[in-house]
């Protein structure tokens, strides 16, 4: 066979195959994506969506022919928000002090106000915003990045995972997996501490030539193996990790040592207050992360620890207290964090994502006629924001109903916003697939639209 041929040949198999397509992709508008997600479920009523219908019907009852489908099943009374909307900035855009500091960079803020979600249940609806499935064993939005756009870095893992330090959310790392991926794709977590890689340097210091020949034997060793093994693809996965890990030996300490950075900028991210310093430290390093080619770092915020799953937004008992400690450890960091990136030219080609796997209830969790203090699960209608490359800023888009309860103009579902997020990035979300199990897999799974209307 001519090579022209087998080169014909090749296209006619990838373009078949989805590998290649034909047709254009989306323009990228950003490199790289950072995400603050917020465990628990955040009350969009108390945040980014103003009701004030809620407000005068505040000790109604709902008035509905049918009985909400809600976790606990306790229709209380409406409530109206805990703390005062103001609109902010040149856009007039509604946020609540709740988030002071977010308000202030309002302006840079895409919010999305009818989201809604496949389920109730914290673990699945975390897996539903990580990877569009409710179930474990899907690759992550981020693995899905790391896996089409590879990373930007090569001492780096091109997707980092920094968890609250109060501890992982709940179904812990099921949320950042690649799934059926190759093993490279899967999130690797930085922890708290000089050390934020586990098992990342040896037990006893090794001289510096001991190392390279080590290492250059070693290299042998492996491409032997694979070479014996077909190569493998999960053997060559492990290999490559393991490369990688000898490259981070030297990257980490470099990205993770906050100490260079000007004292302006520490106290911008709250690093001088206990309340922010954990928040704080994590937004910075994430922002050093992506300085330096990762392709996708993820904040969470809230952790829940057995026997106190309330170290995360999950309101039950009283949305005031629980939520105005939360959104004290995250305001400032993330609003300090979006301001950086802004002022260093990074955020026209950086996305930033702000999500929560569900929202809040408008009628309080209680029984009877009671007006209670906390709000149960809410997946019919709640409020997620974006900022950077390629959007509409100061844009509210979609609503929900005159008192928040359910999404009423252009709903949301996180196959429509893991779509967008891909199209911004510049993927084609129906083209980013992968052949497992006889099935062509995708974020999307079947669905899925770019939510045209956040788009600049």
């Amino acid at each position: 066979m001519s090579p022209r041929l087998a080169a014909t040949a090749s296209l006619h198999l990838l373009l078949r195959d989805g590998v290649v397509s034909a047709a254009p992709r989306p323009v990228a508008k950003a490199k790289r994506a950072v995400q603050v997600s917020l465990v628990g479920g955040m009350s969009h009523l108390d945040s980014f969506d103003h009701k004030p219908e809620l407000a005068r019907r505040h000790g109604q009852s709902l008035q509905t022919d049918t009985k909400p489908d809600v976790f606990f099943g306790q229709v209380g009374r409406l409530r109206k928000p805990d703390w005062e909307f103001k609109q902010r900035g040149k856009s007039g855009l509604w946020v609540s002090e709740l988030f002071p500091h977010l308000a202030a960079v309002s302006d840079d803020l895409t919010v999305i106000r009818s989201m809604t979600a496949d389920s109730a249940n914290h673990t699945p609806a975390l897996f539903v915003q990580n990877s569009g499935f409710q179930f474990n064993g899907y690759p992550a939005l981020g693995s899905w990045l790391s896996y089409g756009l590879g990373t930007l870095a090569d001492d780096l893992p091109a997707f980092v995972v920094l968890p609250d330090g109060r501890g992982d959310p709940n179904g812990a790392a099921s949320n950042w997996s690649s799934g059926f991926l190759p093993a490279q794709h899967q999130g690797v977590t930085f922890r708290g501490g000089e050390s934020p890689v586990r098992d990342l340097f040896p037990e006893k210091p090794v001289g510096a030539a001991e190392e390279n020949d080590s290492r250059r034997f070693l290299g042998k060793l492996n491409a032997l193996h694979l070479e014996r093994r077909g190569g493998e693809a999960d053997l060559a996965a492990r290999i490559t990790s393991y490369e990688l890990a000898a490259k981070m030996q030297l990257a980490v300490p470099a990205v993770a040592d906050l100490a260079k950075e000007a004292a302006r900028t520490k106290a911008a991210y709250g690093l001088d207050e206990a309340v922010t310093a954990d928040c704080g430290r994590r937004c910075l390093l994430a922002r050093r992360l992506l300085e330096r080619g990762v392709r996708f770092v993820q904040v969470y915020s809230g952790g829940p620890i057995a026997g106190t799953p309330r170290t995360s937004w999950d309101a039950h008992e009283n949305v005031r207290e629980n939520h105005g400690a939360e959104a004290a450890r995250i305001d400032r960091p993330v609003a300090a964090l979006l301001a950086d990136l802004k002022a260093r030219g990074m955020l026209a080609d950086t996305l930033v994502i702000f999500t929560t796997e569900f929202g809040r209830t408008p009628f309080t969790q209680s029984a009877g006629d009671v007006v209670g203090t906390g709000r149960d699960h809410n997946k019919y209608g709640f409020s997620c924001w974006l900022a950077g490359a390629g959007l509409k800023p100061g844009l509210a888009f979609g609503a929900t109903d005159e008192v928040g309860w359910k999404a009423a103009e252009h709903p949301v579902a996180w196959h429509d916003f893991h779509a967008t997020v891909l199209h911004l990035l510049g993927i084609d979300h129906e083209r980013l697939t992968y052949y497992h199990n006889g099935i062509k897999r995708r974020l999307t799974n079947v669905h899925g639209e770019v939510v045209k209307g956040v788009l600049a």
